[in-house]
């Protein structure tokens, strides 16, 4: 399958104001975890995988304790989960994923990026069928887990493995997206604590294209006006930056 999945997000400019966007992201992200698979990080292996991300990216721990708190109290925001598709210049793809308080506001504004940069959104489907839909797990192997001794383990869990590969020192595991919740304890399980470069649910590419001069600005002017938007989390597409 490939590391594509290493590039299947826009990039965001590092500024204070890409900074507050990441931490808005992750306190949506762990909040609505938290809320649905309980605030105890030891109980909601989803939870603690993504705690574990959130501090990968520099993410404070007051804002990730202020989302664990607000999860654990009664009423606060109630966020839904929002996909769009649409396609860019050179008829490049993209699927944006949002979580949202007003599904009409959220919709209006991803519409938007895509008139401003002379873009077109699509209807759901119009794009998806173009990407895989997978749980991605990639770690350091060491003197213990190695690409056999991994599959053997997400076997023995009665894991449905869609691929496995090691690139060198590096394994990259890919599942259904149901499954990561098995597989995240299958390794556990099996290996104890293991420090995840990656531990995600995407969409890739099935093939990635590339973009050069105006066409690369609009891409980029696109992904910029969309990043804008706080009700954006994720932006997948298959241009190669």
């Amino acid at each position: 399958m490939g590391r594509t999945f290493e590039n299947r997000k826009a990039s965001m400019a590092k500024t204070a104001a890409a900074k507050t966007k990441v931490y808005s992201k992750y306190g949506r992200e762990l909040y609505v975890c938290a809320k649905h698979g309980g605030p105890d990080p030891s109980a909601n292996l989803a939870l603690r995988s993504m705690i574990d991300r959130a501090k990968k990216d520099q993410v404070p721990s007051h804002v990730i304790d202020k989302a664990l708190e607000k999860a654990n109290g009664v009423g606060g925001e109630d966020y839904s989960p929002a996909r769009y598709e649409g396609f860019g210049p050179a008829n490049s793809m993209l699927i944006i994923e949002c979580l949202t308080d007003n599904p009409n506001r959220t919709f209006g504004d991803v519409r938007g990026s895509f008139t401003k940069s002379k873009c077109k959104i699509g209807t759901q489907g119009t794009v998806s069928h173009m990407f895989n839909h997978n749980a991605i797990f990639s770690f350091k192997a060491d003197a213990e887990r190695n690409e056999e001794s991994v599959l053997e383990a997400l076997m023995m869990a009665d894991v449905d493995v869609t691929d496995i590969e090691q690139d060198d020192d590096q394994i990259n595991v890919f599942v259904p997206p149901t499954e990561y919740g098995k597989t995240t304890q299958a390794l556990t399980d099996q290996f104890g604590t293991i420090d995840f470069d990656t531990a995600e649910i995407q969409f890739l590419p099935q093939s990635t294209m590339t973009l050069e001069g105006d066409e690369l600005a609009q891409f980029e002017k696109l992904c910029d006006l969309l990043n804008d938007l706080d009700d954006v989390q994720n932006i997948y597409h298959n241009v190669e930056l």
